[in-house]
């Protein structure tokens, strides 16, 4: 009778010394400084984002966090990086929706954007925003949709570039609306915005903070933002939402990774500096200049929200005919 007893006991010892070292690993981690791959050129979002939260985060770790930026080729030169690192929380990454989109848009990544993977936190989110050339009589959703069911492909989008959040978000509301667009695909934000402004095409989802600089003065028509509830930015923009375009929820993913089988302890105490970090009023303050507003979340809802994005937006290129390249 004292037999399973004594198996339980066994057992129990065993599962304690399996966690015994990565307790203890957690404890003294980090003994060093931590590289922070940013998979793009310095000066855009991801960048920014990124320095103007590590340095309170890096108070929080007792360890400066270097940033490392890695850019080229749609940010995979930089994620293949830190997904060939080793897992003991030296090496993070951070990313943009860039993430959650190249599968859908790459035929052959040299890594598993789920699988290779520790989610570590979503960090932020930069809401975008549907803008129109003031020549189109559309002020809210409606009647945009309305107008475009009326002239089939005659009303054309700018991105800034293919594969883009504006890219595939355009495509979601032909998908979702059954409307016909014509997408006009720049190299950039810059020259997309300005043919939109000038009136070469007519409507595009830019960044929030794209789109205040230019419907702030009247240059464009902001009729709606793409988030699941309003920006503090932009307060009486009502959302795809509430303008009844059901399911239409556009999220930049601004977010931490850390390499696959980052031991529990050292993800958990990742996260907790990271939201550390992102509850200073100092950085919030700073995020909100640059347009983005602080998630902070857990790992585990960081986890679902990295598998369903990339499902969705798999099914949005699907959907639109979008072979990946």
């Amino acid at each position: 009778m004292k037999k399973p007893s004594s198996l339980r006991a066994c057992a129990a010892l065993y599962v304690f010394a399996l966690a015994l070292p990565a307790a203890v690993l957690a404890q003294s981690y980090p003994a060093k400084p931590v590289r922070m791959i940013v998979p793009f050129a310095p000066g855009g979002n991801t960048d920014i984002i990124a320095r103007v939260f590590a340095p309170k985060m890096g108070e929080a770790l007792g360890q400066q966090i270097i940033i490392d930026n890695r850019g080229g080729a749609g940010s995979t030169i930089g994620t293949e990086a830190a997904a060939r690192a080793a897992p003991d929380g030296y090496t993070l990454l951070m990313v943009s929706a860039a993430h959650t989109i190249n599968p859908a848009m790459i035929r052959k990544l040299n890594y598993d954007s789920v699988r290779d993977f520790t989610p570590l936190g979503i960090v932020a989110d930069v809401p975008t925003a549907l803008v129109v050339h003031p020549s189109l009589p559309s002020r809210n959703v409606k009647e945009f949709i309305a107008l475009a069911r009326s002239k089939p492909g005659d009303i054309n989008y700018s991105t800034a570039g293919r594969g883009t959040v504006g890219h595939l978000a355009s495509e979601l509301l032909q998908s979702l609306a059954k409307v016909k667009l014509t997408g006009v695909h720049y190299k950039g934000t810059g020259q997309s915005m300005i043919d939109l402004v000038a009136g070469h095409v007519q409507m595009q989802f830019p960044s929030m903070p794209a789109a205040l600089q230019f419907s702030s003065g009247g240059r464009l028509r902001m009729i709606a933002q793409t988030g699941e509830k309003r920006s503090p930015a932009a307060p009486n923009v009502p959302t795809m939402l509430e303008q009844g375009v059901k399911d239409f929820v556009v999220a930049s993913g601004f977010a931490l990774f850390g390499p696959a089988n980052l031991p529990r302890p050292i993800a958990e105490r990742v996260n907790g500096a990271l939201v550390k970090a992102l509850n200073d009023s100092a950085v919030k303050s700073n995020l909100s200049k640059q347009g983005a507003d602080v998630v902070a979340s857990t790992p585990d809802a960081h986890d679902k929200f990295n598998r369903a994005e990339i499902a969705k937006w798999i099914k949005v290129a699907r959907a639109a005919g979008i072979e990946p390249e």
